[in-house]
């Protein structure tokens, strides 16, 4: 019997995922909202149906026959591709009764905390409190936390509604802006951690979690007090040695509470030299616009292993015995370019870099003429996949792109935001 296949999504990145079923000779279904979604042109089918939609999208699943549903690379879909399945009638590695320790940062801070897991500091606040308490108890709801602070949603991603809170009178401030953000009744504030950051990208297996990848995660603070915007994530890691066992063993640890037994499983977290892991997120899924790195640097597909997981399970342990995350082929980053809500009107230069002999993919995403919208369809207005022999390379290449990038209005005003490379320990060589 020949399988049909329900791929959630039909952005960009799920071409690839399409295809490769497509290879695989399973039938391909697509779907979400997006009526121009550029995985429509590959697909043997496809629907416009909103992912949040459940309840149609499960019936179309009955209806085609369809046998398995897959998805990744953001926490919605992640979510909504679990309650289909279940719906549905679909195999899929996690249940709705688990989404909570995976979409709910309350949750999973909960969680941590429990367990006696290494987290920033953090405290619930209410929505009502924010907008009604006086001051003073506005501070005791926050009391012990230590400054600088930061203010984010509990059900949204990709750093939406996040703010820096410095000083103890921009608490009310930043948090309502927060709260615009999200329909709960409460909002987050933590610890903002200044360490170092990395995604960590595993799959579990029988209950054991196997790693695939650990990044560098740089961020660039744009202006001044603004959050700092993700620009560059680097395969692998510097520190990979120092952070990977004891990230692990987090992992370990948390799937253990959840019941998690199998499936992608994602870790953001901070380390610093005499300072320890502290726990930025976990998510059931990779990551977006990052999963491709892992074919590049170690010649591992997630495309590939997220197909197995629905019809040859038994590859997925070669894949594995096969895999070496201390031992690269390449060298790889993916670089963000973000910007300001203008028109855009000059791309030459972005053009020009995407011609570099160590891009393996560029990708820009607006045309010329059109607006930058904040939180659109578009995440960046360029990101490029670079490749080198070895990291002094792959520095030298990400200081040109840094450089030379620019994306211009009609007006001649930079679009653009300017990236930088961040310091790094002196003792940590960058010629390996």
């Amino acid at each position: 019997m020949k399988h049909k296949v329900l791929i959630l999504g039909t952005l960009g990145e799920f071409t690839e995922l399409v295809k490769k079923a497509k290879e695989k000779g399973y039938e391909t279904v697509v779907c979400d909202g997006y009526a121009d979604g550029i995985a429509r042109t590959y697909a043997d089918k496809a629907y416009t149906i909103p992912v949040t939609d459940v309840d149609a999208i499960a019936l179309m699943c009955r209806e085609e026959g369809v046998d398995g549903i897959i998805t990744s690379f953001s926490d919605l879909l992640l979510e909504c591709m679990v309650k289909i399945a279940d719906k549905a009638g679909l195999p899929c590695y996690l249940k709705p009764e688990q989404l909570s320790w995976y979409r709910d940062k309350s949750a999973c801070r909960d969680v941590l905390d429990k367990l006696g897991l290494p987290a920033p500091g953090f405290r619930k606040i209410s929505v009502e409190l924010l907008k009604q308490g006086s001051e003073e108890e506005i501070q005791q709801s926050i009391a012990n936390l230590q400054y600088p602070l930061i203010s984010k949603p509990l059900d949204k991603y990709g750093s939406r509604g996040i703010f820096i809170i410095h000083h103890s009178d921009e608490v009310r401030k930043k948090a309502l802006q927060t709260a615009e953000y999200t329909d709960c009744q409460e909002i987050l504030v933590e610890e903002y951690n200044d360490g170092y950051e990395f995604n960590m990208m595993t799959w579990v297996m029988d209950g054991k979690v196997n790693v695939i990848s650990i990044a560098d995660r740089e961020k660039t603070e744009m202006e001044e007090g603004m959050l700092p915007l993700s620009t560059r994530n680097v395969y692998p890691s510097r520190f990979l040695a120092e952070v990977e066992k004891s990230a692990t063993d987090i992992l370990q640890n948390y799937i253990r509470y959840t019941g998690q037994t199998e499936g992608a499983l994602s870790m953001q977290f901070f380390w610093k030299p005499g300072r320890g892991i502290q726990v930025c997120e976990i998510a059931g899924r990779f990551f977006g616009y990052e999963h491709e790195l892992t074919d590049m640097v170690y010649g591992f597909q997630t495309e590939e292993l997220l197909l197995d997981y629905l019809y040859e399970k038994d590859r997925i342990k070669e894949m594995f015995d096969r895999h070496d995350i201390y031992h690269p082929v390449k060298y790889g980053a993916v670089l963000y370019f973000q910007g300001r809500q203008l028109q855009i009107a000059d791309q030459t230069a972005a053009c020009e870099l995407a011609k570099e002999k160590c891009v393996v993919k560029p990708w820009i995403f607006y045309k010329e003429g059109e607006h930058v919208i904040e939180y659109g369809p578009n995440p960046y207005l360029a990101l490029y996949y670079i490749e080198t022999e070895n990291r002094r390379q792959l520095e030298m290449e990400t200081e040109k792109f840094f450089s030379e990038m620019s994306i211009r209005d009609p007006e001649g005003r930079e679009v653009a935001y300017r990236n930088k490379i961040p310091e790094y320990e002196k003792e940590k060589k960058t010629d390996d």
